[in-house]
């Protein structure tokens, strides 16, 4: 049974949260869109629009968590998945990872 506003697009996990820690620093939008996370294998982005909220990381440095404040429903795309409206809400979005004995890493999509 899938959680109530929980939502995946490939290796991005957007999961509800109550707040955003107070320490979470403003992450610039490119080109007009809050990009949840870059493909760094094909170059495309999950990428919602920068008018309909904000996007918000504790490390500007860590590509694993970020948070984003959605102030009004909108469209995250991606050109290579479904695409998914996402309601307002506060939510922490979150990167898939692989393990390997050497490393954990960021999965490729």
């Amino acid at each position: 049974m899938p959680i109530k506003n929980q939502f995946r697009q490939g290796d991005v996990l957007i999961d509800p949260v109550s707040s955003v820690p107070e320490a979470a620093l403003p992450l610039p939008a490119e080109n007009g869109r809050n990009i949840l996370a870059d493909g760094e294998v094909t170059g495309h982005s999950h990428a919602l629009p920068a008018e309909s909220g904000s996007l918000l990381t504790l490390d500007p440095t860590n590509e694993m968590e970020k948070f984003l404040v959605q102030e009004k429903a909108d469209t995250l795309t991606h050109e290579e998945h479904e695409d998914l409206t996402i309601p307002d809400n506060t939510y922490r979005v979150s990167r898939q990872r692989g393990y390997e004995p050497e490393d954990i890493h960021l999965t490729a999509d």
